[in-house]
């Protein structure tokens, strides 16, 4: 029997965001910063990022930024986004979320992603509900 993947935590595991391959390469203190690479099936009618796959990497790091201000010891819900589209998304793409406000029940959080040519293509303003963890 292959062991179950925990659900919560920090070596949480998300099918979907391991569906599209995304990695979380940093998340600490508030801070965080994960990463994917654009396939081709990832890609709009137009050869840039989908824009869902765009909103799903910046919730992403938003999500790691709040969870890391509480050291995983809780879950997440995202409850707002705002998103600003700002260039077409190609290659490689890095997500940096920062947990800027809140409290014991919200967090704050802010994101942008940046392309394998270090320019700016989207970036997002988000508001988490912290909830008690699911477990594993």
């Amino acid at each position: 029997m292959t062991p179950r993947k925990p659900l919560s935590g920090r070596d949480r595991h998300v099918p979907f965001i391991e569906h599209l391959g995304i990695v979380r390469e940093h998340a600490a203190e508030g801070v965080a910063r994960v990463a994917m690479e654009l396939r081709p099936e990832l890609l709009n009618n137009h050869a840039g990022g989908h824009g869902g796959v765009v909103m799903t990497l910046l919730d992403c790091a938003m999500a790691h930024a709040a969870l890391s201000r509480i050291d995983y010891s809780r879950e997440v819900v995202t409850v707002d986004m705002h998103v600003a589209f700002m260039r077409p998304a190609s290659g490689r793409l890095v997500a940096e979320g920062r947990a800027t406000g809140g409290g014991k029940s919200v967090c704050f959080c802010e994101a942008r992603i940046t392309d394998a040519n270090g320019d700016l293509a989207a970036q997002a303003m988000g508001t988490f509900r912290y909830r008690v963890a699911s477990g594993t």
